[in-house]
């Protein structure tokens, strides 16, 4: 990819990215090492060129199929809980690769991703973005989110970028030992909610830590 294109200039340029950051600090995200991935990961490029003036708004944006780009606040904040709860980042499930701006974070954080979604056409672009990143640490599936990848698991640490109605017990099952879970759960009203497996028991932690609104999880998959 050009370079320039990396960069970025004018309203996608390294000062507007800045100014971004210091919004993410202003609404309480700490963790330096994912202020810093913010900072340096170029979001315009996760976007159709119509948009990508916009990609430093702290808004959700469309990126087709009726998917969002996550808004950077809830980025930076799910990828800041996830760090801080899991003990071990080495394989990490992220349910709705999407446009691959929350995979590429992960990426750059965690030793091993694993990103599962439905919708064909969005992660065969976001495939091509991380490639030409060199982010090379990220395996795809496509397929339903919901049901996780159960034969890489089990995972240290899950992150879905969709919402269920309920909990899903089939990514419940795919946590390790002291596993983390990361998800938004809800229709019209959705909770962003923090999961722990206690040891290796069957017996889970959960915390619900605020407010949120994402695009619903979804059955089946799209080939085109």
């Amino acid at each position: 990819m050009n370079q320039n294109l990396l960069q970025g200039l004018g309203m996608t340029s390294q000062r507007t990215r800045e100014r971004l950051v210091q919004r993410l600090m202003d609404q309480g995200v700490s963790n330096w090492e994912v202020l810093d991935v913010m900072r340096n990961t170029p979001r315009h490029i996760f976007l159709d060129e119509a948009l990508s003036h916009r990609a430093y708004e702290d808004t959700a944006l469309p990126i087709g199929f009726g998917q969002t780009l996550s808004q950077p606040y809830i980025v930076a904040r799910m990828t800041e809980i996830l760090l801080g709860a899991a003990g071990s980042l080495d394989k990490v499930l992220e349910v709705g690769t999407g446009s691959g701006f929350q995979t590429s974070v992960l990426a750059q954080l965690v030793k091993q991703v694993y990103s599962v979604e439905r919708i064909k056409p969005l992660q065969d672009k976001a495939k091509q973005r991380l490639r030409d990143l060199g982010l090379r640490n990220v395996r795809f599936k496509h397929s339903d989110g919901g049901f996780g990848w159960p034969e890489v698991g089990p995972f240290n640490a899950i992150l879905s970028a969709a919402a269920p109605q309920i909990m899903p017990k089939e990514l419940l099952a795919q946590l390790a030992p002291n596993g983390v879970l990361v998800i938004p759960i809800g229709g019209d009203k959705q909770e962003l909610h923090l999961v722990m497996r206690d040891g290796d028991s069957e017996n889970f932690i959960t915390q619900v830590l605020e407010p949120v609104k994402f695009v619903p999880l979804k059955s089946g998959t799209i080939d085109a």
